[in-house]
C-alpha cells in the first residue's frame, strides 16, 4: 500500500503529511464495495491512495448518472461540501477496482484551511478539477449521442483499470449512462461490427 508521503508530498507539505498521518484512518474496499451511500451523512474526508472511486449521483425515478471518476492522489469534493456543512450525501461512491482510501475527519477538514496553504490549494484545485469533469458530464449527456457516451465509458475504464478487457455487463453501462439496456445492447452490437470492441460472456475486449 501507498504512503501519504509517496502520494500527496508534490502537493502536501511536510508538517501537514504528519499530522494527516497521526489523524487518518486507512480503509481499504474492494471491487464494487460502497464507500459512500447517498443521503448519509458524511464524517470523513477521503484522500484516495490507490485504485479508483466510481462517484454517481441517484434519483429515486430517474435512476443513477456516472458524475466522474476519482484516482489515486485525488479526493471527492462531493464529500468535502458535506464535511464542512454537515450535511447528507447526495452521491454514491463505489470502489472501481481494489482501492485503499485514508479518511480525515471533518474537524481537520476545515481547521487546515486555515492552517496551510497547500491543503487549501488542494481543496479549491480539487473543486476545479471535479467541476470541469462534471461539466463533461453534462456536455457528453447534452450534446455527445449514446454511441459516443458508450465509447467514451469504455475507453476510460480501460484506462482506469489498466486493462482492455472490461468485466462488465450491459446492464452495468445502462445503469451508470442512466439509458437502457436495449439501448446499450444495440450500440455495443454496432462497435463491434465496426470491429471496435469484442462483445464476451459478461465481459467485453476494448479494441480501439
Amino acid at each position: 500500500m501507498l504512503s501519504i508521503e509517496q502520494v500527496y508530498a508534490a502537493v502536501l507539505e511536510p508538517a501537514l503529511i504528519a499530522e494527516i498521518n497521526e489523524v487518518a484512518i486507512n480503509k481499504s474496499f474492494s471491487e464494487g464495495d460502497l464507500i459512500i451511500d447517498s443521503r448519509q451523512y458524511i464524517r470523513s474526508m477521503p484522500l484516495l491512495l490507490e485504485g479508483a472511486v466510481k462517484i454517481v449521483r441517484e434519483d429515486d425515478i430517474q435512476g443513477e448518472l456516472l458524475l466522474y471518476y476519482l484516482e489515486k492522489g485525488q479526493t471527492c469534493t462531493m464529500s468535502i461540501a458535506c464535511c464542512l456543512s454537515n450535511r447528507k450525501s447526495e452521491i454514491r461512491a463505489i470502489a472501481e477496482r481494489q482501492t485503499t482510501l485514508a479518511m480525515i475527519p471533518n474537524e481537520f477538514v476545515s481547521r487546515w484551511m486555515g492552517k496551510y496553504a497547500s491543503w487549501r490549494n488542494f481543496i479549491m484545485g480539487s473543486y476545479a478539477s471535479r467541476m470541469d469533469e462534471m461539466l463533461q458530464a453534462l456536455d457528453s449527456l447534452a450534446f455527445s449521442n449514446m454511441e459516443e457516451r458508450i465509447l467514451s465509458y469504455l475507453t476510460t475504464k480501460m484506462r482506469l483499470n489498466a486493462e482492455r478487457i472490461l468485466t462488465l455487463t450491459h446492464q452495468n453501462i445502462a445503469s451508470d449512462l442512466n439509458t437502457s439496456r436495449v439501448v446499450v445492447s444495440r450500440i455495443l452490437k454496432k462497435l463491434e461490427n465496426e470491429n471496435k470492441i469484442v462483445l464476451l460472456r459478461n465481459e467485453i475486449r476494448v479494441l480501439i
